[in-house]
């Protein structure tokens, strides 16, 4: 990654080249705004470090315009004044992340590292992405959140190996899809994808339908009948809603996937099975290894990768894009009104992306012209509770790091804490309990 360092301090520039070129890091310095500019259109920058505070042009503005010639540019802002205030500030005019002077040189590692990883994910998830339009998968995944690129660069990683796999994620976040795109980036996209919904099979005949039965098995057996591990053979077999299974049939399952045969039902021939396996839930399996409802060995056995597919309302930066998208295929044209998009945004979206394409479904029904406007949106979304210009997640989570930084170097005294960061110990207190941050040394 290349870096360009901007500070009018010529000290402060040389420090941080010296340690960033002995890091392995390609850097360029600028004295100023004006040189940082004419530096950045003629040389391939992926991070700028810049000073807030110069003479000839601030870092703020420096970033505005870099962002308007390339708004994939990363930055991680150098402040003197160190406060929530003003890293919240720099956070808001575009900075990626922020440091105090002077610099701590293993943070300021610590914050490359993290963007790096950021920009890594982001190519893998382009990769992904880039596949499933070239090679006409019947697969779309839509989302360009960080958080989905982060859970498409796992994706990449993750389908061309045969382990087994664990998606977890609320009802509606679409780990079916996510499933399917493993299974189609990887060497076994040529056979089949077979699902099995655990929650919908009869506890009964939870046997058969995974192993299937010999003609005379039981009443009714009229046949004999594949079960799924079958069907699925040199193919995938995803266990939806996993959480489900019976105790009894957890402990057939787990032979199955150690010793990969399976037996029909009715017969005492070990049959050889061929299959990737993918689970997927929307329960807590730790929790129901504790309480004893899901077998520890088995929860082992199909979590050997772990994908989290994390709700619509932490990564609201895909609203609008999933509303477009299901506008597009549902819609016949018809498009928001500004006002009622930025109410629906607003929206928790509980039933995540489902919920969203079936409410995108009954406003285009009912829409009474071409344009979705307030009076077109379902009463749940119009009538939520004004959320009081709630903080973006990055900028809490910025705040969340400044607390965790000053109580740490403070030995977590809350008093001297909150001095530093120029607030009340009471609302130190209070932003420690939103945040959930607990004393580690006591």
């Amino acid at each position: 990654m290349r870096i360009l360092i901007v500070d009018d301090e010529q000290m402060q520039r040389e420090m941080l080249q010296g340690f960033l070129e002995k890091k392995g890091y390609s850097v360029c310095t600028a004295s100023g705004g004006e040189e940082a500019l004419r530096l950045f259109r003629s040389e391939p920058v992926q991070l700028v470090l810049l000073d807030h505070r110069m003479e000839d042009m601030n870092g703020d503005e420096v970033l505005a315009h870099m962002r308007r010639e390339s708004p994939l540019i990363r930055a991680i802002m150098i402040t003197a004044f160190g406060s929530v205030t003003t890293a919240v500030k720099v956070m808001q005019l575009g900075a990626d992340d922020f440091l105090e002077k002077p610099v701590d040189l293993l943070e300021l590692l610590e914050k490359i590292d993290r963007i790096e990883q950021e920009l890594v994910a982001a190519e893998e998830a382009d990769e992904v992405t880039a596949t499933l339009v070239q090679q006409e998968l019947p697969v779309n995944i839509i989302g360009s959140s960080r958080e989905m690129q982060d859970l498409l660069s796992l994706v990449h990683r993750a389908a061309p190996v045969e382990w087994p796999t664990l998606i977890r994620g609320e009802t509606g976040t679409g780990k079916e899809l996510v499933a399917k795109c493993i299974h189609l980036l990887g060497e076994r996209k040529d056979g089949p994808f077979v699902e099995v919904n655990c929650a919908a099979v009869p506890e009964s005949l939870f046997e058969s339908e995974l192993f299937g039965h010999e003609k005379g098995a039981f009443t009714g057996a009229s046949n004999m009948r594949r079960g799924r591990f079958e069907l699925a053979d040199k193919g995938t077999l995803f266990l939806d809603e996993v959480g489900e299974l019976p105790l009894q049939m957890q402990a057939k399952l787990l032979r199955a996937l150690q010793e990969k045969t399976i037996n029909r039902v009715g017969s005492e021939t070990n049959l050889k099975i061929d299959v990737r396996v993918i689970a997927a839930t929307n329960r807590d399996l730790k929790k129901m290894v504790a309480e004893g409802s899901f077998r520890e060995d088995l929860y082992f056995r199909l979590n050997v990768l772990e994908l989290f597919i994390p709700p619509l309302r932490e990564r609201r930066g895909d609203i609008v894009e999933l509303a477009e998208h299901f506008l597009t295929r549902h819609g016949r044209g018809i498009s928001f009104d500004p006002e009622a998009l930025s109410v629906f945004v607003k929206y928790d979206f509980p039933g995540n992306v489902r919920e969203l394409e079936h409410i995108i479904q009954r406003m285009v029904t009912f829409a009474r012209g071409r344009v979705i406007r307030m009076s077109d949106l379902p009463a749940e979304v119009r009538e939520q509770p004004e959320n009081g210009g709630m903080l973006s997640e990055r900028l809490a989570n910025v705040e969340r790091r400044m607390l965790l930084s000053a109580l740490k170097e403070h030995g977590w005294i809350q008093t001297r804490a909150a001095d530093s960061l120029g607030i009340s110990e009471r609302v130190l207190r209070y932003k420690m309990k939103k945040y959930g941050i607990e004393n580690s040394m006591s």
